[in-house]
């Protein structure tokens, strides 16, 4: 039985979810940039991937905030300003791709196979400043030391989704807890989520929403962005 709640709680349904993906379950939920399906066992992530027809090839995200990021990948102490630019002074979602310690905490409990298949050449995409569901179960999963890991809840390659009845069935299915929270923040046209920076290289992995943003924000740093293949769509 799948369960379907409308978002009038972020903390309780935060828990909620949490307690349905500690379970192996699946979960379904709104951020800024998209609707997300998210899990952290190998059956979750296994279904994940079954439903939205990708492969395994492209890593899951995780769920993150500054102060795990800074826990968790190695970036240069300067390129540091660059990202706390970005999310704090000018409130902006971006998923960050870096080496990372694969000894924290967050991974202890983690299954081999679920880490393998969530990173990719020694590299982790953290997305941040997804909005308050991202948030309050990123702050709760730091507390439980469980990742949430997962990425945009469509059919691989076909678009993210921006209203929960708009994702498609095989991918609704799949999850055990909807939480609908009205359309997200940066619907778009061209079916954009996270833009997703490498920042060992500077590489553009992925054009997502506030792209032009994030470029100039950048371009104050004395870097200008390039763009790369699609790594982690």
């Amino acid at each position: 039985m799948t369960y379907r709640f409308v978002a009038d709680d972020v903390v309780e349904q935060s828990r909620q979810v949490l307690e349905v993906i500690k379970l192996e379950g699946v979960a379904i939920i709104p951020l800024d940039v998209a609707y997300a399906i998210v899990g952290n066992s190998r059956k979750s992530i296994e279904t994940i991937f079954k439903c939205k027809n990708r492969s395994f090839e492209k890593p899951s995200g995780m769920f993150s905030n500054y102060e795990l990021l800074n826990e968790i990948q190695i970036i240069d102490s300067w390129k540091h300003d660059i990202i706390k630019a970005v999310i704090f002074d000018n409130d902006l979602p971006m998923s960050t791709v870096a080496p990372f310690k694969r000894d924290h905490p967050m991974f202890k409990n983690v299954d081999g196979w679920v880490l393998k298949n969530s990173t990719k050449i020694g590299t982790l995409d953290m997305l941040l400043n997804a909005g308050d569901f991202h948030k309050e179960m990123t702050k709760q999963s730091m507390e439980l030391a469980m990742p949430v890991l997962g990425s945009s809840a469509n059919t691989s390659l076909t678009g993210s989704k921006y209203n929960l009845d708009d994702v498609d069935p095989p991918v609704v299915e799949a999850a055990d807890i909807l939480i609908d929270g009205g359309t997200s923040k940066y619907q778009n046209e061209k079916g954009r989520s996270s833009t997703i920076i490498d920042f060992d290289t500077f590489e553009t992995v992925r054009i997502g929403v506030c792209y032009d943003e994030i470029r100039k924000i950048f371009s104050k740093f004395g870097v200008d962005l390039r763009e790369d293949k699609d790594r982690f769509n």
